[in-house]
């Protein structure tokens, strides 16, 4: 069979691509969906609209790797050992990424969550400056359309973890006024106001301060963030909210039954409240055997972080852990199930893209890097669906939720 001819731009995905020459034959392996090939009708309409990716931890690598100043890697060249750098998200065609300020929910134990976000937050406005060229930080839905016309990445903030505001309403206000544009209630563990997808739960939703926290919010025009929370602090935060919120990094529950993704009819409220749950791509999260191989990692990890308190001994156990608990990667295919299925229950207009790029531990088959949105794009091509629905998913719907977020606040804010 001839090959497709690819376009010869800087667009090509050459790490993506030779995986996807890989197609191994029915008899090979009968139960495996052949890899997808890009077309240059794909890249096309990939070319036309921009990613907008709703959480890359990126921020959190350098703070693993000790390198808070930049001073290692300088990602306008490839970095091999991230999934993300300059090269591969132009290849990707992203155009606007929600970095995230996540510091572990541990630090609140200490007194030094507030301190550490804060120095995360640091890390995204100097990733930012030091590559102006290619990035602009945004604060609003039109300066995302601005930058992107301009040929830049629209960088905006989301803190991950409730735990980072420190029960005050007043750091988040600070937060939104240092860019911050949404807040996920909660990490792996619960917080004083919330309960989170994977501890036993304490409250059963949202205590009175949690509907405050949603409350203030919702006025400051922050997007509510439903990723890591419990089902049941996901239909309060729904409940209580008014304005549309979102998921920045889960899949869907009916496909994959773990705690962190959405179950449908929580994915019917999301439709119902205009917000979107933008799908993970981590391989625990995608497939129902990578799911039962993760079912106790919540668990693990609070073993190990309390055994290793050290970051780099409990980065190596963890990555030991992993060696000798492997679970299989899924595919794109298995990404593009997800966000046909919330498309089903919820609408086309209620799901995006949430990659959860550098913050996970294995990725799927041609979803490695930054530089492989376009396998989406074609598979979704592959399945019927239309330009705009594919532009929706890509980053139109992401866009949508935060110009939605704005309008909200100055409702909420009369002059």
């Amino acid at each position: 069979m001839q090959r497709p001819r690819l376009l010869i731009t800087p667009f090509v995905l050459f790490p993506c691509l030779l995986l996807s020459e890989v197609a191994l034959t029915a008899q090979e392996k009968p139960l495996q969906r052949r890899p997808v090939k890009l077309s240059e009708a794909a890249l096309r309409l990939h070319r036309e609209a921009f990613v907008f990716d709703g959480h890359n931890d990126l921020p959190w690598k350098y703070r693993q790797k000790g390198d808070l100043l930049m001073r290692r890697f300088d990602i306008a060249k490839p970095q091999p050992t991230l999934h993300t750098d300059i090269p591969r998200l132009r290849q990707g065609n992203v155009g606007a990424q929600f970095w995230s300020a996540y510091v572990s929910a541990e630090t609140a134990k200490t007194g030094i969550a507030v301190k550490q976000t804060l120095e995360q937050i640091d890390v995204i406005h100097r990733l930012v400056r030091a590559y102006p060229d290619v990035f602009a930080m945004a604060s609003t839905a039109d300066d995302v359309v601005r930058f992107r016309k301009e040929g830049k990445i629209a960088s905006l903030i989301g803190v991950e973890g409730g735990h980072s505001i420190d029960n005050s309403l007043g750091v988040l206000r600070t937060y939104y006024a240092l860019g911050v544009r949404y807040l996920t209630l909660t990490h792996s563990d619960n917080v004083d106001w919330a309960d989170s997808a994977t501890d036993k739960p304490r409250h059963n939703g949202l205590t009175p301060f949690g509907e405050q926290v949603v409350l203030e919010m919702n006025r400051l025009g922050m997007l509510v963030d439903i990723s890591h929370v419990s089902a049941d602090t996901m239909r309060h935060a729904l409940r209580v909210s008014k304005a549309p919120a979102i998921a920045s990094h889960s899949s869907a529950w009916a496909l994959a039954n773990h705690p962190r993704n959405v179950p449908d009819d929580v994915l019917q409220l999301v439709a119902k409240n205009g917000g979107v749950v933008m799908v993970n791509f981590y391989s625990g999260f995608i497939t129902p055997e990578g799911t039962r191989a993760r079912k106790d990692f919540p668990k693990v990890m609070r073993e190990l972080k309390s055994k290793y308190p050290k970051e780099q001994d409990y980065q190596e156990a963890m990555a030991q852990w992993r060696k000798e608990n492997p679970m299989p990667r899924g595919s794109v295919h298995d990404v593009v199930d997800h966000i046909e299925h919330i498309i089903e229950v919820a609408g086309v207009d209620h799901v995006g893209l949430g990659s959860d790029f550098d913050g996970i531990g294995s990725t799927p088959e041609q979803l490695e890097d930054v530089s492989c949105y376009p396998y989406i794009t074609q598979e979704m091509l592959n399945r019927g669906h239309s330009r705009d629905a594919i532009h929706k998913v890509l980053g139109g719907n992401a866009l949508r939720v935060l110009r939605a977020a704005e309008a909200a606040a100055k409702k909420l804010n009369p002059t």
